[in-house]
């Protein structure tokens, strides 16, 4: 259906593509994976044809409508939120467009009506009368209320913007759908709803994603951007990594035998075909790996930093209590009533609808704001690092990454110049990188600046606000290891569901209207059909 051939890309010197050759078919959704600068965001412009290859071509099986989520928020800033949508399936809308411009016409004549009658026969083979109302069905699916389908979109605030510019990628079931981080902004319900919408779609999907669950939810193949190529490999994000690891380690098996690498080959794939043949997402799809190959994967050529959270000491029992916490923004509030007792070992998800509330939680806990009423108190053995939303006011300085990250040494071993760049190399800041000035770093690096700092304070207790934002799947990766196995106390927020599911044993959330708290899994506390009830009834209704 979708196809490329001697596709080459290159900036300057740097090659990004070298004569690719690949193709997508009907039924199957794609994600891309690469690590940072590979070029994923790049593959998918040239599909869309925003971006011009060096050579080579793109080709697009004849009568077959590609959409690609947009990622320009304010293009529509002056069309309404249902005709947004519409806009999203360009030939029905051109139709409807004619025809109401004709039916406007004060002077309608017969050619009018001849006109009018071929474009009604062509609107009605593309379920054109139904467009307004399945708009509609899918921007309620997608939290957008029906008060709001007739507004500007310039009235929409960002995160709703989002939400409609996915219902337009998604409007009229194109033959190829194009996404570039979409669950980006979007909350747990509506991530869960867009992952079993794309698990039962029948056309061809492409994505890019940093969130392992929605790729291991509605992948039925992971395209990796590696040594300037594309290869495409059946199965989901998890049966890729856990296969790449795999063809790793019996590469550096030098004496192993060929018959015993072949059973371990042969039991990897048993084991992980029994798995997916249970989960919900590979029986509604009906196509999810008909045939699992871990043949042609190969060792990745990616870096996965050294993240590892150590303790300087044990903490006693007593880890944080909060009693009566309250917060608001401009007289609305955020949460009350918060009263926990964190205990030693707890890894706690903190989760509120409003991402404000989470964030409002941690400064105040870590006496960077004030809160509306309450108090808190901090175990006598504890120490804590925090990763806050906005690590900004860490970076308005000059320092290289070695003086900047010595800031935070506690031995004189630790200030030596050799060891900071060796714990730097580790967070794959190698080299005349570990020169850089603070101030130029990206957003990934500012993380893992972050980080390397948290493990150089050697705390007991860890307090993470969205620490995934700008990671590459590498980094995640390995920080997801790295939590699960600290024998310390975790508190974070996450829009990363695996992160969730995988590190936590307590859930905490916050409502306007009070905490609710259990000690359970993160798929445990959203399935419970008894909290979802008790959840709905803690949250404002809207209006």
């Amino acid at each position: 259906m979708l196809s490329v051939s001697n596709l080459s890309v290159q900036f300057g010197k740097r090659v990004l593509f070298d004569e690719v050759n690949t193709s997508f078919t009907q039924g199957n959704c794609y994600g891309i994976i690469g690590a940072n600068g590979a070029g994923k965001s790049t593959f998918l412009n040239i599909l869309s044809g925003k971006t011009e290859p060096t050579s080579g071509r793109v080709f697009l099986e004849p009568g077959k409508r590609m959409s690609v989520l947009e990622q320009n928020h304010n293009l529509y800033d002056e069309h309404t939120v249902l005709e947004t949508v519409i806009m999203g399936n360009q030939p029905l809308f051109k139709i409807k467009k004619e025809m109401d411009e004709i039916y406007a016409k004060e002077d309608f004549n017969d050619a009018d009506g001849e006109r009018v009658g071929v474009l009604q026969v062509e609107f009605e083979e593309m379920n054109g009368w139904n467009a307004d109302s399945d708009a509609a069905a899918m921007l309620s699916n997608l939290g957008i209320s029906a008060d709001l389908h007739y507004s500007l979109m310039k009235d929409l605030d960002g995160k709703q913007k989002v939400r409609v510019l996915l219902a337009q990628a998604l409007f009229g079931s194109p033959d190829v759908l194009i996404m570039d981080e979409p669950t980006n902004d979007l909350d747990y319900e509506t991530i869960l709803w867009l992952e079993n919408f794309l698990a039962n779609y029948d056309n061809t999907v492409i994505v890019v994603s940093h969130d392992r669950h929605f790729l291991d939810a509605v992948c039925t193949h992971i395209s990796d951007i590696d040594f300037g190529k594309i290869n495409h490999f059946s199965g989901n994000y998890t049966f890729w990594y856990e296969s790449s690891q795999l063809a790793a380690r019996q590469r550096s098996q030098q004496n192993k035998k060929a018959e015993e690498k072949k059973k371990e080959l042969q039991e990897f794939i048993m084991r992980f075909s029994a798995n997916v043949a249970k989960s919900k997402q590979a029986t509604s799809r009906k196509k999810m790996i008909d045939k699992l190959n871990i043949e042609g994967i190969k060792p990745s050529s990616r870096r996965y930093p050294a993240i590892i959270f150590e303790r300087e000491r044990e903490a006693g029992d007593q880890i944080l209590n909060v009693e009566g916490l309250e917060a608001s923004i401009e007289g609305e509030t955020l949460f009350k009533g918060v009263d926990i007792n964190l205990k030693k070992g707890d890894k706690v998800v903190v989760y509120s609808r409003d991402s404000r509330a989470t964030t409002a939680f941690y400064e105040i806990i870590n006496n960077k704001q004030k809160p509306v009423a309450g108090k808190f108190s901090w175990g006598i053995t504890t120490s804590q690092s925090y990763l806050p939303l906005d690590n900004s006011e860490f970076f308005n300085n000059d320092l290289t990454l070695v003086d900047w990250l010595r800031q935070w040494a506690k031995t004189e071993e630790e200030r030596e110049e050799v060891y900071i760049r060796g714990f730097l190399g580790k967070m794959i800041f190698s080299g005349e990188e570990a020169l850089k000035t603070s101030k130029v770093l990206s957003g990934g690096e500012k993380v893992r600046c972050m980080l390397s700092r948290m493990m150089m304070m050697r705390a007991n207790v860890v307090m993470l606000d969205e620490p995934t934002n700008h990671l590459d799947l590498e980094s995640i990766t390995a920080f997801n290891n790295s939590l699960k196995n600290f024998k310390g106390t975790v508190m974070f927020t996450t829009h990363d569901h695996e992160f969730a599911e995988t590190v936590a044993n307590r859930v905490i959330e916050l409502t306007p209207s009070g905490v609710i708290d259990r000690y359970m899994t993160f798929d445990e506390y959203m399935e419970d059909p008894k909290i979802k009830e008790l959840r709905t009834s803690m949250y404002p209704s809207k209006k």
